[in-house]
């Protein structure tokens, strides 16, 4: 029974990519050649290869530079820095465009969606990083510094290549994110694959031409998968012995404190102060600043409830794949975890088109209704229930289940009272990271939402393209509210040493 659950949970992930299968067998190679191979097509391509390598770029030298300096320096206030740098993720990268785009209208060009999508995303290199270099082990590097190397020779030489794995994790992550974004550079007018797919299914209602896009799109998904587990290689990095425990001596900047100080006072004050304070500019000078707070309360309420709605039903449907991945190790129950990987890493507007066409084909009474939005939400945001509750269930010792069916409880009865309270912290994280991932989604609800139906993200992305910014600010403060506790989490868990002491060098 398990297993057939979460083979229909791992074919749910899997719609998408079957929809552009399908798709491209319909049309044919002729079709597709005709569609595909076109000079538009070569100059997406273009804009959005360009726009992936120098935001890869870009976010890996901000985060691993920031990373270094609040882990493995004495710089003053590391411990605020650590929490400013990781702020950020609690705008939306659509909101950030927007303010920027509202105080700099001439920031449409290509520049300017690389440091809007750099500083939005910075933080995925960031956090992992800071990670990386609080597991390091100390010794190796003053065994470098012992043998003569500089503080560059040590970062170079011994940290960096210990920090492969994460940073390669984070670019990643970066990489999907700009593919698959399409708020933010809509409001920058920068065309990508995403953005193209957007407004050719606009113009077409999901045409053979927006299906190709998108089939080159999930392509361009596959290719830096396949490309970071290439980079990524088979070398180890963990010791093999705990080792004695070492205190960690701090690199003294010396004359370089200043300028170090400014650097991570540009990049807070860019990514953070200017959104920040481009929303105080519209509430106060905005034209459009007068809140209708009947129209901001029922568009909170919708939100909330579709969220809560998309946390529940994922975490439902990660229930048998997590449980699944522990209790019955192997190849079976391994495939149907790594497939639902699939369906987060295709963008949002791929997935939406998928179920619009499904909708429409097979229950066309279905299009447009919140099922197929909670479909959309499940497939986008299954991985994240899942980590979740497959750590809550390696965590939970089976003898517990074993113990209460020796007693003669039947199986539904273990579940209830047994199973679901010694998992029930990671279901909550899990839906509490669902539930957050929903309040700012744009594009998958821009496509599939019922008729009528506004959430903070919609409502503040149709206030914005018409230029009302007064109107869009207060949807875009709800939602930096809600995502605020999020933030706060990560960066308590992720604080460095001395500073989770209490301590501030």
């Amino acid at each position: 029974m398990t297993v057939a659950l979460a083979a229909a949970v791992a074919a749910l992930a899997l719609l998408p990519l079957v929809h552009i299968a399908v798709a491209v067998a319909e049309v044919g190679w002729s079709g597709v050649a005709e569609l595909v191979f076109r000079p538009r097509v070569a100059e997406l391509l273009g804009n959005t290869v360009r726009l992936v390598a120098g935001t890869v770029a870009v976010t890996a030298v901000l985060g691993v530079g920031a990373a270094w300096l609040v882990e493995r320096t004495a710089l003053p206030g590391r411990r605020a820095w650590h929490v400013l740098l990781v702020a950020p993720l609690a705008l939306p990268a659509f909101v950030s465009s927007s303010a920027w785009i509202s105080l700099l209208p001439g920031l449409d060009t290509y520049g300017g969606a690389l440091l809007v999508v750099s500083l939005a995303y910075a933080p995925f290199v960031y956090l992992p990083a800071v990670a990386a270099f609080r597991g390091l082990d100390p010794a190796l590097e003053e065994t470098a510094r012992g043998l003569g190397l500089s503080t560059w020779g040590v970062f170079r030489r011994v940290q960096l290549p210990q920090l492969r794995v994460a940073v390669l994790g984070g670019t990643l992550l970066v990489a999907l994110h700009v593919l698959a974004e399409f708020g933010a550079l809509a409001m920058l007018r920068y065309p990508t694959f995403t953005t193209a797919v957007y407004d050719q299914y606009r113009a077409t209602f999901n045409g053979p031409a927006a299906t190709m896009l998108a089939g080159v799109l999930v392509l361009l998904c596959l290719v830096l998968l396949l490309a970071e587990i290439r980079l990524r290689g088979t070398r180890g990095y963990a010791r093999t012995g705990a080792g004695a425990a070492r205190q960690l001596r701090p690199v003294r900047l010396g004359t370089l404190t200043g300028p170090a100080l400014l650097a991570l006072a540009a990049v807070v004050a860019l990514s953070l102060l200017v959104p920040l304070a481009a929303l105080v500019s519209w509430f106060r000078t905005g034209t459009s600043a007068r809140v209708d707070w009947a129209a901001l309360a029922t568009t909170t309420g919708t939100t909330l409830a579709l969220a809560a709605a998309a946390a529940a039903v994922t975490t439902v449907l990660a229930l048998p794949t997590g449980w699944l991945a522990v209790r019955r190790r192997g190849p079976v129950a391994t495939l149907l975890e790594r497939t639902t990987y699939l369906g987060s890493a295709v963008p949002a507007i791929v997935v939406a088109l998928a179920l619009v066409a499904v909708s429409i084909r097979v229950l066309p009474a279905l299009y447009q209704t919140v099922p197929v939005l909670l479909a959309a939400y499940a497939i986008l945001f299954l991985p994240r229930a899942i980590v979740t509750v497959r750590a809550a269930v390696e965590q939970s010792p089976p003898v517990h289940d074993d113990v209460a069916a020796s007693l003669g409880v039947s199986a539904p009865a273990r579940l209830w009272r047994v199973t679901l309270p010694l998992l029930a912290p990671g279901i909550g994280a899990g839906a509490a990271l669902v539930f957050l991932a929903v309040v700012t989604e744009l594009t998958a609800t821009l496509l599939l939402a019922p008729t009528g139906t506004e959430t903070l993200a919609t409502a503040f992305w149709s206030a914005s393209s018409a230029l009302e910014f007064g109107a869009a600010a207060p949807y875009a403060v709800v939602m930096v509210l809600l995502s605020a506790p999020a933030t706060v989490l990560l960066s308590r868990d992720a604080l460095p040493r001395d500073a989770r002491r209490g301590l501030t060098p």
